[in-house]
C-alpha cells in the first residue's frame, strides 16, 4: 500500500479575513486541515500522509499532535507548493498519490474508494459537479450564455499515477489551479468521478460560520478510601497509602468528568454506558472509559468547551498534582490546557472526607453542539 496523501495548506488565505490562518481555523472544533488528516488516515489506504504548509505558520502546528505526518514547506504558489509535496517522497517508492486542498473538509469514505477504482485504468481521476445555475460569459460589454450541461465544477482530493503526475510537474511553467490541468494542457486523459456537493471549498469566513449551542453538564463522583489500592485522579497515580475503593479504578475525577459530558450532550450517564454489574469493566482504567465517551460526542457533533472540576479531600494535598493532572486531561479529551481548570478543596476535617474516608469531585462541563 504505497500510497500518499497530500494536503496543501501553504495559501495565504487573503479572502478569509481572519488573524488564525485558514488551514487553522476551527471547524466543528477542529482546525480546519485536521479534518482532511483525520480522513486520510482513518480511510487506512496511505501509507504516508504530507502536509505542505506556510513556513510562517509552523509556530501554530506546535501544540498539534501530528505524529507520522511528514509537514514540508510550500512554494510562491500552488503549484510549487504541490510539487514540492511530491518531490518529498520521491524516494518513497510511492505508486498513487492524492493532492488535496485543506480548505475541503467535507469529503467522504466512499470518494476516496471511487477515486482509486478509477486509477486501475487511468493516471489522473478527478471528482466533478456538474452545476444547476445558468452559467453566462462576459465578454467586454457583452453576455454571452453558456450551456450549463457542458459546465463541470472541479473538486479535490485528485488522485493520480505519481510518476506521470511527477513528470508533467517538472515540465511545468506555469501557474495552474490544480493539478488535473497539468494532464490537461498535455492532452492526456482525465477521468471524471462524481463529486459531492458536501466537498465544497471554505474559501470565506462565512463558509465556516455554524450554529453553536453551548450545553452545559454537571458531574459529581465519591469514592471510599482503602488500603492495598491505588489512588488515580484524574487519570494518573497519586502517592498514597490510601487508595480508591470501586469497580473500574475507582477513580473520582474521570467519572465525574464523563458524568459532566454524558449530560451536557443528553446521553445518559456513566450507570448506563459502564454498568458496575459488567463484568468487563472490572478493574478497567477510567482513562479507557473516558476515551470512549470523547469518541461517542464527537460522533454526535458535540465539542467541549471547557471543564471546571473541584476535587474534595482531606488528603493528599492536590496544588502539587493538579498540574500533571490538567496535562492528561487534556490529552484524554482532545482540548487544550487553557480549557481545564482544578481546584482542591477540604471540609475542614468535617463528614467521612474529613476524616480521611472518602474523596469526593464534582465538574462542570460546557460543550458545543455544531448543527
Amino acid at each position: 500500500m504505497n500510497n500518499c496523501f497530500i494536503i496543501l495548506a501553504a495559501g495565504e488565505s487573503k479572502r478569509f479575513k481572519s488573524k488564525t490562518p485558514k488551514p487553522y481555523y476551527l471547524y466543528k472544533g477542529k482546525p480546519l486541515f485536521l479534518h482532511s488528516i483525520n480522513k486520510a488516515k482513518e480511510s487506512k489506504k496511505f501509507s504516508k500522509i504530507v502536509l505542505v504548509i506556510n513556513k510562517k505558520h509552523k509556530k501554530i502546528l506546535k501544540n498539534i499532535n501530528l505524529k507520522k505526518i511528514k509537514i514540508i514547506n510550500g512554494g510562491k504558489n500552488r503549484s510549487e507548493s504541490s510539487f514540492n509535496g511530491l518531490k518529498s517522497i520521491k524516494n518513497d517508492k510511492i505508486s498513487k498519490v492524492f493532492i488535496h486542498d485543506a480548505a475541503r473538509p467535507n469529503f467522504s469514505f466512499k470518494l476516496i474508494s471511487n477515486l482509486f477504482n478509477g486509477l486501475k485504468k487511468n493516471k489522473c481521476v478527478i471528482p466533478v459537479i456538474k452545476t444547476n445555475n445558468s452559467v453566462k460569459f462576459k465578454d467586454k460589454k457583452k453576455l454571452i450564455n453558456i450551456d450549463r450541461t457542458k459546465i463541470y465544477l472541479t473538486q479535490t482530493p485528485q488522485a493520480f499515477d505519481y510518476k506521470a503526475l511527477f513528470q508533467l510537474q517538472k515540465k511545468n511553467i506555469s501557474s495552474v489551479t490544480d493539478d488535473a490541468n497539468l494532464f490537461i494542457e498535455a492532452n492526456k486523459k482525465v477521468k471524471f468521478v462524481n463529486g459531492e456537493i458536501d466537498n465544497y471549498k471554505i474559501t470565506l469566513k462565512s463558509d465556516v460560520v455554524e450554529k453553536k449551542n453551548l450545553k452545559y453538564g454537571i458531574g459529581f463522583d465519591v469514592h471510599r478510601l482503602v488500603h492495598k489500592r491505588k489512588l488515580y485522579l484524574g487519570g494518573i497515580i497519586i502517592p498514597s497509602s490510601l487508595g480508591t475503593f470501586g469497580h473500574s479504578d475507582g477513580d473520582p475525577v474521570l467519572h465525574a468528568i464523563i458524568d459532566s459530558i454524558l449530560g451536557a450532550c443528553k446521553m445518559g450517564d456513566i450507570g448506563e454506558k459502564f454498568s458496575n454489574k459488567n463484568k468487563k469493566y472490572k478493574n478497567i482504567r477510567s482513562t479507557v472509559l473516558l476515551k470512549k465517551v470523547i469518541y461517542q460526542i464527537k460522533l454526535n457533533n458535540y465539542s467541549i468547551n471547557n471543564i471546571d472540576i473541584n476535587i474534595i479531600t482531606q488528603t493528599p494535598k492536590i496544588s502539587k498534582h493538579k498540574n500533571r493532572m490538567i496535562r492528561n486531561i487534556s490529552k484524554l479529551c482532545e482540548i487544550s490546557t487553557n480549557q481545564i481548570s482544578i481546584k482542591g478543596k477540604t471540609t475542614e476535617k468535617l463528614g467521612v472526607i474529613g476524616k480521611e474516608k472518602a474523596i469526593a469531585c464534582e465538574v462542570i462541563t460546557s460543550v458545543i453542539k455544531y448543527v
